[in-house]
Order: structure tokens, then C-alpha cells, then sequence
């Protein structure tokens, strides 16, 4: 007699404990990341750069939209408010019950006669309030030369009564209005110089480094007589040879390029050691066995590995280009009236009236401090950032 069968008893089939979902380290995201990634991450960690890139930008706004942000044309005078002091701006106004309300206001002007000078002086009203707003209407333009409009974003509500934020110069015209729309030449000539020199300084830069030898040693004795030069006698002489007669816009582009020629030695002899360092690379070894060209080397391959340090060498060329210009209009050799610059704001300020008795004609003069530092700052970031050894 046979045994019963006994029921097999089958193993339950085992599963593979799913493997955990891998998060990705921060070793991980630097070791996938671009070049551009990595030195957006460096920079965003300079505290001072970044603050630099938003008032760089700032400025660069009120430049673009100056005819929005002054609250007044730059050519506009009043013969009744001549060498006017600031206006502060007082948010609340106390009523008569004795309560705050919020009503944002300057306070005017009355004249009283100086004793010694014998000259009539302004001194701030407190009983005369004059309402201030935003997106007021004023003197009619056109946004970006384009879109026509009428609306300012800040100025008295009434027209005709006087708002200085920060004075009136010898005619009674605006010192603020024309410290924005002087932004517009300082600014964009820098940008315009620095541009130029850029491509006088990467082509004659690059060509040096790679090639080396004769072209080499041409090209470098070039940049130090340039160099040996004094810059200031140098400019002067370069501006002196600009005939009075031209328009102003000419002088302006010719100024432009004065500088771009004095300029460019630097940027160049940054790309210069850059290429020296790059011409032994193996990518650019095998770009020339491919039996690419010179110039074709040059442009796809070598510049793009150094984008960002010439950026970085733009950034911080672009506030000397700035005092550049500031400094020869205010020798009054580079742009003269009607055209709005710092340097020629600051020249209306080379007197004795100035300085005793109105400080404010200086605010063009804290507006080149405030961008070269903003420029600088943010250049010394470009800089640390581009830097592959930085930590």
C-alpha cells in the first residue's frame, strides 16, 4: 500500500526589493553641469557682484526709459528758480485734527535776500505743499523714440510748480532730469567703446598668441608704445584734433573710437596669454591634423573656450572707458552742449559757486562713482567666477 500523497508545498516567489530611487548628490549636479551652469553658481555666491549686476542693470533701465524716469525735459529752464536747492519728499501730512495721512508732497520755495552776498537765496516754505505722484502727466515723448506718451513716473501733480529732487543748476533746469538722460552717453559709450576695443583686442590679441614668433613680438612692441604713452596727454591730443565744426552726434562717435584705440591693449593682452596657454591643447591639436584653418581654429574653437573671461575683462574695461569720458569733458575736450553727459554736467560745476553754496551740481559726480563701483564689483565676480581653480 502505497504512502498518500503529501501536497508539495511551493516556495513563494521572491521579488527583488525595489532599488531606492538614487537622489542626486551635489556632487552629482557638479559633475553633469555646463561651463556656463558652474559659473553662474560661482557668481551668485559674491555678495557684492550680485548687488553690482542690480544696480549695473538699474542704471541701464533708467538710461533706456530716461525720458519716462526724469520728471522733467533736460533742456528746460526756469529763470525763476535759478541754483534752486533740493526738495525732499515727505510721504504724510498732518491735518489740521492733528492726524497722519498719506500724502506724498514737496514743500516750496520763498526767496529771502542774503545780507552779505547780496543775493537772493531759496529757503524752503513749509507752508506751501505741493502733491507729487507717480504716472503723472507732463511734457509729451516717446518711449524708446517709438510709443508717444505724456506720463512721467514721478513729478508734481499740478503743472508748473517746481519739483528739484536734488536742485536746480545756474539756468533753473533740472539737475535730477539731466543726471538720468546723462546716463543715456556715459553709459552707452562705455558699452560702445568696450565693444570696439573688444574687437580690436580679441582679433589682434588672438592672432598674437597663436601664432606667435614675429607677428608675436610686432604686435606686443605695438601694445607697449601704446602703453608708454600718458593717457591723459594722449587724449588730449586725440579730442584736440576733432574739428569744432562737426555735429555732436560726430564728436560723439569719434570720442567713442579715440577711446577704443587707447583701450584696446588690455583686452588684448588678456586674450593674448589665454591663447598661449590654449594653442597647446590637445582639442586644438587635433582641429589642426583635421586640416582646419587658422581663422577657423581661432573663432570655433579657441574663443569659445574663453567667453567668459572676456567677459569678465569687458565688464571691468567698461568703467575705465566711463571716467574716460567723464574726464575729457570735463577738461572740455571731449563732448560739449546740447549733448547730456556726466563729464559735461560736471563741467558746469568747476566754480566757486558750486562749492560754497550748491553742492548738489556734484550729484553727476556721485552717479560715475555709483556705476564705476557697481561695474567693478560686478567684473570682480565675472572674474572669480570664470576662474576654473576657484573653490
Amino acid at each position: 500500500m502505497s504512502a498518500p500523497d503529501t501536497p508539495v508545498k511551493l516556495a513563494a516567489p521572491t521579488t527583488a526589493p525595489a532599488e531606492p530611487v538614487r537622489q542626486r548628490t551635489t556632487g552629482d549636479r557638479v559633475a553633469t553641469a555646463g561651463q556656463w551652469t558652474l559659473v553662474w553658481w560661482r557668481f551668485r555666491r559674491h555678495k557684492l557682484a550680485m548687488t553690482g549686476l542690480v544696480v549695473t542693470l538699474l542704471i541701464y533701465l533708467m538710461a533706456i526709459f530716461a525720458d519716462f524716469v526724469a520728471p522733467v525735459p533736460p533742456h528746460e529752464t526756469n529763470a525763476r528758480y535759478t541754483y534752486a536747492p533740493p526738495q525732499g519728499i515727505h510721504l504724510f501730512l498732518r491735518g489740521e485734527d492733528g492726524g497722519l495721512s498719506f500724502a506724498p508732497h514737496v514743500l516750496g520755495y520763498k526767496v529771502e535776500l542774503d545780507p552779505v552776498a547780496l543775493r537772493r537765496t531759496f529757503v524752503i516754505d513749509e507752508t506751501k505743499i505741493i502733491p507729487i505722484g507717480l504716472f503723472v502727466k507732463g511734457a509729451p515723448h516717446k518711449v524708446l523714440g517709438l510709443f508717444p506718451t505724456d506720463r512721467h513716473l514721478i513729478g508734481a501733480i499740478t503743472p508748473g510748480d517746481p519739483f528739484f529732487l536734488i536742485g536746480a543748476d545756474r539756468l533753473g533746469r533740472d539737475v535730477f532730469s539731466r543726471t538720468v538722460h546723462g546716463a543715456r552717453i556715459s553709459m552707452s559709450l562705455g558699452l560702445v567703446g568696450v565693444t570696439l576695443s573688444l574687437v580690436i583686442g580679441t582679433l589682434l590679441g588672438g592672432i598674437s598668441g597663436y601664432l606667435g614668433g614675429m607677428v608675436d613680438a610686432t604686435v606686443q612692441r605695438v601694445i607697449e608704445v601704446i602703453r608708454s604713452i600718458p593717457t591723459i596727454p594722449l587724449w588730449m591730443g586725440l579730442a584736440a584734433s576733432v574739428p569744432l565744426t562737426w555735429h555732436p552726434l560726430a564728436v560723439y562717435f569719434a570720442i567713442t573710437i579715440i577711446l577704443s584705440l587707447v583701450g584696446w591693449t588690455t583686452i588684448a593682452r588678456i586674450v593674448r596669454g589665454k591663447f598661449l596657454s590654449l594653442r597647446s591643447e590637445d582639442f586644438v591639436t587635433a582641429a589642426e591634423l583635421d586640416g582646419a584653418s587658422r581663422m577657423r581654429i581661432i573663432r570655433v574653437h579657441m574663443l569659445p573656450a574663453m567667453t567668459s573671461y572676456i567677459i569678465a575683462a569687458t565688464t571691468l574695461a567698461i568703467p575705465i572707458m566711463i571716467l574716460s569720458e567723464t574726464a575729457l569733458s570735463f577738461i572740455g575736450l571731449g563732448l560739449q552742449p546740447p549733448l547730456i553727459s556726466w563729464g559735461v554736467l560736471l563741467k558746469e560745476a568747476q566754480n566757486i559757486r558750486s562749492l560754497a553754496t550748491a553742492p548738489w551740481l556734484f550729484a553727476p559726480g556721485v552717479a560715475v562713482v555709483i556705476a564705476v563701483l557697481s561695474l567693478s564689483f560686478l567684473g570682480d565676480g565675472l572674474r572669480d567666477a570664470a576662474d576654473p581653480y576657484q573653490r
